[in-house]
């Protein structure tokens, strides 16, 4: 008895089988269309035939797995990356990102013995400066076949410049932070008779101000002084002296002996002779606390600063002034800063480049609150290369009514040059020269001995017609 219900009971579902055979070869013209035409159609056409041709019983899909490394930035970056890679993961089935971060003194030994041992990972941070060498040495991948095009054209159009190198797109930029911002503390300029709403717009008037707030222990202006930080710190002004930097754009020599370049360095001479600053620079360019523990009237740093001005001296905000960096002329729509900053790119040698570029395309040119998630954590200290975003942010009350973000977004960033590509060397040669000055050297000697460095340097280096940006390389 038991044996043959089994056999009626196979028989009945056998018949069942055929009739649902039957009814799904009718509909299947439809399912399709409705598939074709809905928004997840990607997801019902493939995913669902997959699961119908595999059967029940079938293994799921396995997951691609990529590995993404960050540079250690401020906790709030670390935690944001955590956050929004973790969301990425959550929504992805078919993708899984293992995040590593990297403080930044372990960065190059890790990176380099992994690229050794075949073991990089797929994405990784990058910064402006080094995607240029890194593309032309096969290091990391171009990105124009794996990001929709309407990802690049949503880029602000002098930062496309800094993630191409020879026609294509080799990163995604994720910020941009302007190298030279004014800092200046409002209650000191009217205490020495100065107009806070008014705050100097040419290197002349800068001196002026900062020999009148100069008294009383606290130092008219504080800025970089030393080589290592005039090597960067200096460039959006070697833009600004003489509309180029140091080297000619092909690389076959030096560039210094003119006149922009004497003024520059005789404007680092006075403010530093005059002692409108400390004779020993009080804290690195990148750190303005000596601005926020009241030693200094004026601060030039970058726009990082409003971050710790935010962050630790919250009882001075009011009494802060921000404004661009004056202009040898007094044209502000004249470079006087570069724009740092970072992207992601993906590994040369990565085996699964589509995935890495999805990930990448989602966290950074995907949803524009996810980003303004990362600039509302950053206090707005650092700034979007993005239109759509700046955009939204226009639209985002936080953002919206941030005075200090409105201003660099507005009259720095659009102005600002991509910092160069160049060995560093080159830098620390000019930096070298500046800093001579600063302390007594005559001005023309300073930059004949850069000169003759530089044109050293080129020609043992092979450095001529190397220029990875040159000839359509932006």
């Amino acid at each position: 008895m038991k044996q043959r219900r089994l056999k009626g009971l196979s028989w009945t579902l056998g018949l069942l089988l055929i009739v649902a055979m039957l009814v799904t070869g009718c509909g299947g013209a439809g399912n399709g269309g409705n598939a074709a035409s809905g928004g997840n159609a990607e997801t019902a056409g493939g995913n669902a035939a997959e699961e119908t041709t595999t059967g029940d019983n079938a293994a799921p899909k396995e997951k691609v797995k990529i590995e993404f490394w960050a540079n250690k930035f401020e906790e709030t970056t670390d935690a944001w990356f955590k956050k929004w890679t973790d969301e990425f993961n959550k929504t992805h089935d078919d993708i899984e990102v293992k995040l590593t971060i990297v403080p930044g003194d372990a960065w190059a030994q890790k990176l380099k013995a992994a690229q050794a041992a075949g073991k990089a990972p797929d994405v990784m941070t990058m910064n402006y400066s080094n995607l240029a060498p890194s593309a032309k040495q096969s290091q990391i991948l171009p990105l124009n076949d794996y990001l929709d095009p309407s990802l690049i054209d949503d880029l602000h159009d002098n930062v496309k410049g800094f993630v191409t190198v020879e026609g294509k797109y080799y990163a995604y930029p994720m910020l941009v932070e302007p190298s030279a911002v004014l800092y200046y503390r409002k209650d000191l300029f009217e205490a020495a008779g100065l107009d806070p709403a008014k705050p100097p717009v040419t290197w002349a008037e800068l001196i002026d101000y900062g020999k009148k707030l100069t008294k009383n222990g606290v130092y008219g202006l504080s800025t970089a002084q030393t080589a290592g930080d005039l090597g960067w710190s200096s460039w959006g002004l070697q833009y600004n002296a003489a509309g180029h930097l140091p080297i000619t754009d092909d690389w076959s020599k030096a560039d210094v002996m003119v006149d922009g370049y004497k003024e520059l360095l005789n404007f680092y001479k006075t403010l530093y002779q005059e002692g409108i600053m400390p004779k020993q620079q009080l804290a690195g360019y990148a750190d303005a606390a000596p601005f926020g523990q009241g030693k200094t009237a004026m601060q030039i740093s970058g726009s990082w600063s409003i971050g710790l001005f935010r962050n630790e001296y919250k009882n001075m905000l009011d009494n802060i002034g921000v404004a661009p960096m004056p202009s040898i002329d007094g044209d502000q729509t004249k470079t006087t800063a570069t724009l740092g900053g970072w992207t992601l790119v993906v590994d040369g040698k990565s085996k699964h480049p589509e995935a890495a570029a999805e990930y990448i395309g989602w966290l950074l040119a995907g949803d524009p609150n996810i980003m303004i998630d990362f600039f509302r954590t950053s206090q707005f200290s650092k700034f979007s290369p993005r239109k759509s975003v700046d955009e939204a942010m226009n639209q985002d009350p936080d953002a919206k009514n941030d005075e200090w973000r409105k201003l660099i977004s507005e009259k720095i960033v659009p102005y600002s040059e991509a910092e160069p590509v160049y060995p560093w060397d080159i830098s620390m040669f000019f930096a070298t020269a500046i800093e001579k000055a600063m302390k007594g050297e005559d001005v023309d000697k300073a930059l004949a001995t850069a000169e003759k460095e530089i044109n050293n340097f080129i020609e043992k280096q092979k450095l001529a017609g190397t220029n990875p940006r040159a000839n359509g390389g932006e």
